[in-house]
């Protein structure tokens, strides 16, 4: 598997933790020195390791924060 670089600009929030200790985050994330993204998965402690995920721009997080607002939950 190839080496993935990353930075976390800015840690935006957790959503959930698992008893094992990871977290479900979404982040700021610069991918291989790219702009940065926003990020959701599961991450261990210390982000060390991480799950798999899922970016997006700054675009497509308004529009899911607008499908999410209307929602009936």
């Amino acid at each position: 598997m190839a080496n993935i670089k990353y930075e976390i600009i800015e840690e935006l929030g957790k959503i959930s933790q698992s008893p094992k200790g990871w977290t479900k985050e979404l982040n700021l994330i610069s991918w291989n020195t790219r702009k940065p993204k926003y990020d959701l998965r599961d991450w261990a402690p210390e982000h060390e390791k991480m799950g798999k995920g899922i970016t997006f721009t700054k675009e497509e997080l308004k529009e899911l924060r607008d499908i999410l607002n209307d929602m009936e939950l």
